[in-house]
């Protein structure tokens, strides 16, 4: 529950799909990255919600900042994997404690639901993101602190 000083999140609903969006688009607008047009991503995060294995969480009574989990079933445990696909907060509101406040929402929606890993993709510039992840127990090794670094890959698919 939010007190004066935590920042209300709450998971969004269909008819915050506009606002999601828009957050969303800011966010790669923000970063040189192309992003479709809002109407577009408004469409695509509908469907996302109505699947039931995307869950976006807004942070602010306006919102100011967002958390994409996508969930799948696990392989190797009976749990659910949860992915942070996104976790963005609108420049103005940054180092106000809404990245953490999502960040802490996120990891109780994802055992909520099941969940007993949480991955996240972080560029190696973005030394805040990966000081909050850190700072919540996540960790880019394999094993602890002195063994291999884990890496994440990616690749656009030719159609």
């Amino acid at each position: 529950m939010a007190g004066p000083d935590v920042p209300r999140v709450r998971c969004a609903e269909v008819s915050d799909a506009r606002a999601v969006a828009e957050l969303l688009h800011d966010f790669n607008r923000e970063f040189d990255e192309p992003a479709p047009p809002v109407p577009v991503l408004a469409e695509r995060i509908v469907k996302l919600l109505e699947s039931g294995d995307t869950v976006v969480l807004l942070a602010g009574d306006v919102a100011e900042g967002l958390a994409v989990l996508r969930f799948r079933p696990a392989i190797w445990s009976s749990g659910l994997e949860c992915y942070l696909a996104e976790l963005y907060v609108v420049p103005a509101r940054r180092a106000q404690g809404l990245g953490r406040a999502l960040m802490e929402a996120a990891l109780q929606e994802a055992r909520d639901r099941g969940a007993d890993t949480m991955d996240i993709g972080v560029d190696e510039p973005d030394l805040a993101a990966r000081k909050l992840y850190e700072s919540l127990g996540f960790t880019n090794r394999v094993g602890g602190e002195k063994s291999a670094v884990m890496y994440v890959y990616e690749r656009e698919l030719d159609r």
